[in-house]
């Protein structure tokens, strides 16, 4: 309060009415309002997924050959939704199961990247533009099986600190109980991301020089390796991430797919929940692997149907 009436008393009245602040202030709350059903809806989903389904039926779905599992695990994330956030103790859950490694790490690739609640917000964030859409799953999905595919060939177990904690459904726990335990912090966590991702976007439609985005957005390779690092940084929730690139019109239809392909593979928080739950060492390796592939598949796709 001491602080709001300093503000207020320096001059701060005028300048929350200055027309480039409504203008922030308008962008801001629409992206947030347009992704906030997605990113409910697919909190909710990834919630009951979590407390609903025993970890073993991922295990028996999956073929035991590796190299056939790497591209199933990959599929498998269109039909079973979950946010960043989820996808990483379920794939813990995977290894200390049985499932190879490699299997799900695809999967912990693509379930944030390609599941029904982020390609039908894409769908709705690009109307009119279906090829985006089919852009993101084709690349999303490339990535993962790649990186699966890589961990197979060159992953070593020296780098892998194999989880030890529990997800999923426990024994004498209550299911509902879980379910809204999940909810809300996938819910509460996401959703911070998303304000601020919000609050990003809208400060580079407004308050950044044009010439200052041109520098970037001039250049193929600038701008998709701009928009590649903007993604790490801003850690913006998969269900929203659509919104937020397609409020950056100065950048090319191929820079905002490497923002939506990278994103959900490569930022902040899942580089520190990766270490926490799979060793450091492991955590910087698959990182930066990601970083590159995602970048790669995306220039590929984007050239061949942007």
């Amino acid at each position: 309060m001491a602080v709001s009436g300093l503000a207020w008393a320096a001059g701060a009245a005028d300048w929350l009415s200055h027309p480039g602040f409504r203008a922030w202030q308008t962008i801001c709350v629409a992206i947030t309002v347009q992704a906030l059903p997605f990113l409910i809806l697919g909190t909710l989903i990834s919630g009951a997924v979590n407390a609903f389904v025993p970890a073993h039926a991922f295990s028996k779905a999956l073929p035991r050959n590796p190299a056939l599992a790497v591209p199933v695990a990959s599929a498998a994330g269109i039909v079973l939704p979950g946010c960043e956030c989820a996808s990483v103790p379920v794939a813990g859950s995977l290894i200390r199961r049985g499932v190879t490694p490699a299997a799900a790490f695809a999967f912990l690739l693509s379930a944030p990247a390609v599941n029904p609640i982020v390609l039908t917000a894409t769908a709705v964030a690009f109307a009119g533009s279906p090829e985006m859409v089919a852009a993101r799953l084709i690349a999303s999905l490339a990535v993962s099986a790649a990186m699966g595919w890589l961990w197979l060939k060159l992953g070593r177990s020296e780098w892998l600190r194999m989880p030890a904690r529990h997800t999923g459904h426990q024994d004498g726990h209550s299911r509902w109980e879980e379910f809204r335990l999940g909810f809300q912090h996938d819910f509460l966590h996401a959703g911070g991301f998303l304000v601020l991702g919000a609050m990003a976007a809208a400060t580079f439609n407004v308050a950044v020089p044009r010439s200052v985005l041109e520098t970037f957005s001039g250049s193929p390779w600038v701008s998709v390796l701009f928009l590649a690092a903007l993604a790490i940084v801003l850690a913006v929730c998969s269900e929203a991430d659509a919104f937020v690139a397609a409020s950056l019109t100065g950048f090319s239809p191929t820079a905002r797919l490497t923002f939506m392909v990278v994103g959900p593979m490569v930022d902040v928080k899942l580089i520190a929940l990766q270490a926490g739950t799979f060793g450091r060492s492991f955590a910087v390796r698959f990182s930066a692997a990601t970083a590159v592939a995602a970048v790669v598949c995306s220039a590929l796709v984007g050239w061949w149907l942007l």
